[in-house]
C-alpha cells in the first residue's frame, strides 16, 4: 500500500525516513493550510532550534481558500538568498556540508513561481544526495478519507508531537542545546553525510 504524503519543504527526518522507506504517492489536491511544513522547515543554529519559512503570496476576498499547487511564492523579501545564508552559517562546521554544499545551492538559487514545485525539486535533490530514487506519484483529486493509501498527511502538521524514538547522531551545536530531534533532513545531511541514509532506514516509524 502507497503511503501518502505532504512534499513538505526540506522535510523533517520522520518524513524522509518514510520517503526512503515506502512507496509514496504526493498529496497534491489539497488546500493550503498555514502553520505547516508545507512551507516552513527547522534547523539547528547557535540559538538553538530554528524555523526557515517561506513568505507567500497570500488571496483574499472572494477568492478564499487556494489549492497547495496554486500557492505562489513571494521573492520580494530575497528569502532564498537569507535561507542559504542561514545554512551556511549553521552548518559551515559540520563535516559534510562542504561535500553536498554545491548539490544544495540550486534549491535556493533557482526561483520557482510556486511552493509546490519548488517543495518537490528540493526533494529530489536530497532523494539525490541519498542515492535513492525520487517518488513521482501524485494525488489526481483530494480525498478525505482515502482507503487505499495509508494516511500520513498528518506529519505536515508543524504542531503535531512526534512519537519516534530518534538516535542521537552528533550535531553542530549540540554541546551547546543539547540533541535537537527530528529536525530538517538537511541537518542529518550534514552532519551525518553518506550514514544518513542507513539513519533514515533504522528509524522505528
Amino acid at each position: 500500500m502507497k503511503t501518502l504524503l505532504h512534499p513538505a519543504y526540506l522535510p523533517n527526518i520522520q518524513t524522509f525516513a518514510k520517503i526512503v522507506s515506502e512507496e509514496i504517492c504526493w498529496e497534491v489536491e489539497d488546500n493550503f493550510q498555514k502553520q505547516t511544513f508545507r512551507n516552513r522547515c527547522y534547523i539547528g543554529t547557535d540559538q538553538g532550534k530554528h524555523m526557515l519559512s517561506i513568505p507567500i503570496k497570500h488571496v483574499g476576498g472572494s477568492q478564499g481558500r487556494q489549492k497547495f499547487k496554486d500557492v505562489v511564492l513571494d521573492y520580494s523579501g530575497m528569502w532564498s538568498r537569507q535561507h542559504w545564508r542561514t545554512l551556511q552559517t549553521a552548518y559551515r562546521t559540520s563535516p559534510f556540508f562542504e561535500f553536498y554544499e554545491d548539490e544544495l545551492a540550486p534549491i535556493f538559487e533557482k526561483q520557482h513561481k510556486f511552493l509546490l514545485d519548488l517543495n518537490l525539486f528540493a526533494i529530489e535533490t536530497i532523494c539525490d544526495c541519498l542515492q535513492v530514487e525520487m517518488p513521482e506519484n501524485k494525488t489526481e483529486e483530494f480525498i478525505l478519507h482515502p482507503e487505499k493509501l495509508n494516511d500520513q498527511r498528518v506529519l505536515v502538521n508543524a504542531k503535531k508531537k512526534t512519537v519516534v524514538d530518534f538516535p542521537v547522531y552528533n550535531q553542530v551545536f549540540g554541546d551547546r542545546h543539547g540533541f535537537l530531534p527530528n529536525l530538517s533532513i538537511v541537518d542529518l545531511l550534514f552532519n551525518e553525510g553518506t550514514s544518513a541514509l542507513s539513519y533514515l532506514k533504522q528509524l522505528d516509524i
